[in-house]
């Protein structure tokens, strides 16, 4: 019998090395796609957080605003002289940061019991210009004024830098 001889063996210098170089692209395209996929990750996850805080914020100073309409429901209410967070009209006294301060005595804190914020939420009452409405009488046609009232809160969500300001008009 008769042997088959050996299939010939290419040189060395018929060999280039593409598939080496093929993978090594290939693996540095995957380790790219892998990096940018973490940091899409790590930014969506930031977001979720800030929307959180942004939240917490605003829940606490919604909360506070509540409360300062259930103040105005009272039967007599206190002089308001601008302390105690009770105000005559100022358009810029909540812009002010000191109004704010944890030891003001322009603006009041309520712990209105949202968990996870910062500092609890403060507010201010202004009383506005009482109103004469048409169309609302007391007796044979005498109009009565109605009092108007501003309430301004702060809220602060999970850390200080997220604030929530929101205002509103309080008929009574």
């Amino acid at each position: 019998m008769r042997r088959k001889p050996p299939p010939e063996i290419a040189s060395s210098s018929t060999e280039q090395g593409s598939t080496l170089v093929l993978a090594l692209v290939i693996l540095l395209v995957l380790t790219l796609i892998g990096v940018a996929g973490m940091n899409s990750t790590s930014q969506q996850e930031k977001m979720a957080g800030n929307l959180r805080d942004k939240d917490l914020a605003f829940q606490a100073a919604e909360a506070a605003l509540r409360e300062a309409e259930q103040f105005l429901q009272v039967a007599s209410l206190p002089a308001f002289e601008g302390t105690d967070g009770l105000h005559q009209p100022d358009r810029t006294l909540w812009l002010h940061p000191a109004t704010w301060a944890a030891n003001s005595t322009v603006s009041v804190e309520y712990d209105v019991g949202v968990q996870g914020v910062a500092l609890q939420p403060r507010t201010i009452i202004e009383e506005l210009e009482p109103v004469q409405l048409d169309g609302e009488s007391v007796k044979f046609g005498e109009m009565p004024d109605i009092a108007m009232f501003r309430a301004t809160a702060r809220g602060v969500g999970g850390t200080a830098g997220a604030e929530v300001i929101l205002q509103t008009i309080i008929r009574r």
